[in-house]
C-alpha cells in the first residue's frame, strides 16, 4: 500500500474530511484506480474504526467523524466507480428495520457495495416491512439487505421474508441480514439467502448470492 493511502487511512480514522478529500484527488492524480483507493484507503480506515467501536477504543461521535471523512472521498470516487464497470453489478437495496435507527454499518455497506458496482437503494432507518415489500415490486431489487442492532427489532427480519412470501416476491430477489445481535444461524432459521459479520464480507456474499462471485 503507497504512503499515500495509509495517510489517508489515518486522516479518515480522526475524521479529518478535508485532508481525505485532498488524499483522495491526490492518489488519482498519481495513477491509482478508484478501487485502490477505496479498498486501501478508504474501506481500510473504516475497518480500522470498526475494529476500535467494537473494542471501545472509539466512540459514536468519533465512528460518525470518520463516517463523515468517509464519505468526502467518496464523493470524488463515486462517479469514477460507476464509469470503471463495464456493467452494473446488481441492485441492492438496503434498509434498517422498523424501531430501529442505527446506520453506521449499513451506511458503510452502502458504500462498498456502490464500490463494487452496485446500484444501492437506501431506504434509510425504521423501515416498515410495508415499505420494503412495495420498494422491492416497484423496483425489482436483486438483493434486499436488512439491518437491525437491537435484538427487541430484528424480529421483522423473518416477518418481511414472510410478507415477501405472502406478496409473491420471495422468489424474485435475495435477502441478506446483517447488525450485531444477527447470527448465520439466526439467518438460516428465518430462511434469509445470506448473512455476514462485517461489510467486506457482505459485498462478496452478494457477489456468490449472484453469481458473480
Amino acid at each position: 500500500m503507497s504512503q499515500l493511502l495509509t495517510q489517508m487511512a489515518e486522516d479518515l480514522y480522526y475524521g479529518d474530511g478535508e485532508a481525505v478529500a485532498r488524499a483522495t484527488q491526490e492518489a488519482l492524480e498519481s495513477g491509482l484506480s478508484p478501487h485502490e483507493i477505496l479498498a486501501d484507503g478508504l474501506i481500510a480506515g473504516m475497518n480500522v474504526v470498526g475494529k476500535d467501536f467494537r473494542e471501545c477504543n472509539l466512540f459514536l461521535p468519533e465512528v460518525l467523524a470518520a463516517a463523515k471523512a468517509m464519505h468526502a472521498g467518496m464523493a470524488i470516487l463515486r462517479p469514477l466507480l460507476s464509469a470503471s464497470d463495464s456493467s452494473n453489478t446488481g441492485t441492492v437495496l438496503l434498509g434498517t428495520v422498523k424501531g430501529d435507527v442505527h446506520d453506521i454499518g449499513k451506511n458503510l455497506l452502502g458504500m462498498m457495495m456502490a464500490g463494487a458496482g452496485f446500484e444501492v437503494i437506501d431506504l434509510g432507518v425504521d423501515v416498515p416491512v410495508e415499505r420494503f415489500v412495495s420498494e422491492v415490486e416497484a423496483r425489482e431489487p436483486d438483493i434486499v439487505g436488512v439491518s437491525a442492532l437491537l435484538t427487541t427489532t430484528m424480529g421483522h427480519m423473518k416477518t418481511l421474508i414472510t410478507a415477501l412470501e405472502q406478496a409473491g416476491l420471495r422468489e424474485r430477489v435475495k435477502v441478506m441480514v446483517g447488525g450485531a445481535p444477527v447470527t448465520d444461524a439466526y439467518a438460516e432459521e428465518i430462511g434469509a439467502d445470506g448473512f455476514a459479520t462485517n461489510a467486506s464480507a457482505a459485498v462478496e456474499r452478494a457477489k456468490v448470492l449472484l453469481g458473480r462471485g
